[in-house]
């Protein structure tokens, strides 16, 4: 298999919260939710890198279209990590993402990798690390 993820779907409870907390606390750009006309369609996209898509999916919908049942969230089965390119930029987000509605659910510290990281949950419970990795920095 060649490797391609190109979106990343988070399923939601609250359709509209989740966007609020992306697109105007963390400031992510969208077009809004679309395809509410639909039973189960109703989504929002947020391009983070060329290829590479964020959907907010409710979970009702993702549930059914997997043909899961809805189950609880489980904040640890996986988590998103945002590399920043300089160490201060951890703290900015994290604070950012507070600001927004996030729960910090570990303050910034240094790794054992040598570089600083820190972890906040969405409303919606999902586990995302602000992290600064010096040996891995992101392109501009």
């Amino acid at each position: 298999m060649q490797p391609r993820i190109s979106f990343i779907t988070l399923g939601v409870d609250d359709l509209a919260r989740a966007v609020a907390f992306y697109r105007d606390g963390l400031g992510l750009p969208t077009r809004g939710i679309i395809g509410a006309e639909f039973e189960y369609g109703a989504v929002a996209f947020f391009e983070l890198q060329p290829a590479l898509t964020l959907a907010l999916w409710p979970r009702t919908s993702l549930a059914r279209d997997a043909g899961l049942p809805l189950d609880v969230a489980a904040p640890t089965n996986m988590s998103l990590a945002h590399n920043v390119r300089a160490r201060e930029d951890v703290d900015a987000l994290l604070a950012q993402a507070s600001a927004a509605g996030a729960r910090i659910v570990k303050a910034a510290s240094d790794t054992f990798y040598g570089g600083y990281a820190g972890y906040f949950l969405d409303p919606d419970g999902h586990l995302w690390e602000i992290a600064w990795n010096p040996k891995r920095l992101p392109p501009d």
